[in-house]
Formats: C-alpha cells, structure tokens, sequence
C-alpha cells in the first residue's frame, strides 16, 4: 500500500521553513472557515499553500476542491503532496484561469523544492 505519513511530513515541512526563515502554518484556518493542510508565509504574506492528499478516492473532486480553498484563500501557490499519479484533468486548467499555481508531487519533491526555496514569491 503506497502512503504518506501525514504527521511526520506536516512536521518535517514546519522545521525545515523555519530554517528558511518562512512560517509554516499546520491547519491553517481560511477567512471562509476552511483549512489548508500547511500554510507557508513570508512576514505575514501568503506564499504557498500545501494540501496532505493521502487517500486516492475520489481524488479529482478533493484535488478542486483543493484548489478552490487555496485560491479563495488569497495563496498564489498550491502544492498537493500525495503518492499517486493521478492526472489532474481540467482542473488543472481550471486552477491556470484563476491564476493559481498547480502542482502535484510526492513528498520527496516537496521537500526538495521547499529547501531550494522554490515556491513562488521566494
């Protein structure tokens, strides 16, 4: 069974933005009373917004859904951290017409991009 171990990641992600000088936000709590898995902040400016998709049901509604929270949200940023490779579709489109940043990679890419401080507006 391929899966991501949500915790031991989510903490990881909060040490090594620390040591980049970033804050990392773990159930960061929208203006619409949603929650965005990890939140990354550079003094109080939305960077980048990380959702922990560990389950493959019903993934293309969860991956919208995903990228509705995050743009509603104001991050120009979303990384969707999961261990499958299942093809966007539209919606990747969809997250291009409003202006976000879509991309979808396993938890060694996402560490990796975080510490070569790749998101966006860094």
């Amino acid at each position: 069974m391929i899966c991501i171990k949500v915790k031991t990641l989510t903490r990881q992600i909060v040490a090594l933005a620390d040591e980049l000088g970033l804050n990392a936000v773990p159930e960061y709590r929208t203006p619409d009373g949603t929650r965005i898995d990890i939140a990354i902040l550079r003094d109080g400016r939305k960077l980048l917004a990380i959702e922990l998709e560990a389950s493959f049901k019903w993934f293309p509604q969860r991956l919208l859904y995903d990228v509705v929270k995050a743009h509603r949200a104001g991050f120009p940023e979303l990384w969707v951290v999961t261990p499958f490779h299942g093809s966007p579709g539209w919606v990747r489109g969809y997250a291009e017409e409003l202006g976000l940043t879509l991309r979808i990679m396993g938890e060694e890419e996402a560490i990796s991009r975080l510490r070569t401080c790749s998101p966006c507006g860094t």
